[in-house]
């Protein structure tokens, strides 16, 4: 799989099918070119930030003609306002942004939720860009899938299930064999190569999710995460088997009516502890109603 140092723009994985990574949240862009023009995929974590990311969309061959968020969080979605305007100055209007239908309707509860979090964070460096970032929702949803044509290709976006979010979609370039996932997939050592378990994740529905996205994979394709470098099948297998370990687990300590504030000492993980405290909590708080009942607390 290609080498995508941070901070040092666009690099081809495919024809047409560019990636840039930023050390900030070490998260990707993506970008999918057409006859019709480019396809912009995510767009960094505010503004002024997504204003670098334009000028480097700018040195690629096309216009902008579409933005895709894969899900609503605002390490995703700050840079809306600045990539939905064209790429070269024709006097277009702006250009759709395009989301699952739960990723449009939450992301301006998320981004309110970021800058709130940002607040707190006086030393912060970003805290200001963040702050002065206008949060711009997609204008273009569906609920299952559908196809951008871009001239001679299409690119189709499906939700697969529900996993980091409620609102999760891929990206397929299927005359190249390329997936954009999302955060569904995370190669980043951010967090110690944790996938995002956030307080909306679904950690019993991530693992089926992942077994629909595989079942979309082949030997050779080329899957861009969410953060971090580009990765194959193999290594979505293998994220997809432990995610599936912390889901079952999660069952079988609330099967033993272990309570949620002991769970995470009481197992053994296939992630560091201390990075699973939501995805325990949200697993408890999704469990059928009959298991509910037990005394989990």
């Amino acid at each position: 799989m290609p080498d995508i140092p941070h901070d040092t723009g666009f690099v081809e994985v495919a024809d047409r099918c560019w990636v840039a990574r930023h050390a900030w949240y070490d998260v990707n862009v993506g970008v999918i070119g057409g006859e019709h023009g480019l396809l912009v995929l995510d767009t960094h974590a505010s503004a002024r930030a997504a204003r670098v990311v334009a000028d480097q969309v700018r040195a690629l061959p096309g216009e902008v003609v579409g933005v895709v968020n894969t899900h609503e969080h605002a390490d995703h979605t700050f840079g809306n306002g600045v990539l939905r305007q064209p790429g070269h100055p024709t006097g277009r209007r702006t250009v759709p942004v395009y989301a699952h239908e739960t990723a449009a309707a939450r992301t301006l509860a998320a981004g309110e939720a970021a800058k709130q979090a940002y607040d707190a964070r006086s030393d912060d460096p970003h805290r200001a860009e963040v702050q002065e970032t206008e949060v711009v929702t997609a204008d273009r949803t569906f609920s299952s899938a559908m196809a951008v044509d871009l001239g001679d290709r299409f690119v189709e976006l499906v939700h697969p299930g529900r996993g980091h979010t409620g609102g999760d979609l891929i990206a397929l370039v299927g005359d190249v064999d390329v997936v954009f996932a999302g955060d569904l997939v995370e190669e980043s050592s951010l967090h110690s190569g944790v996938p995002g378990f956030g307080d909306d994740c679904y950690p019993f529905e991530w693992p089926g999710t992942l077994d629909l996205v595989i079942g979309l994979l082949t030997p050779r394709t080329v899957v861009v995460p969410g953060h971090g470098l580009p990765v194959g099948k193999e290594f979505v297998e293998e994220q997809r088997g432990a995610i599936g370990v912390v889901a079952e687990t999660i069952r079988d300590l609330a099967s033993r009516m272990v309570p949620v504030g002991e769970a995470l000492g009481a197992a053994s993980w296939p992630y560091p502890a201390e990075e699973l405290g939501h995805a325990v909590r949200r697993g408890y708080e999704h469990l059928p109603r009959a298991a509910r009942s037990l005394p989990l607390i």
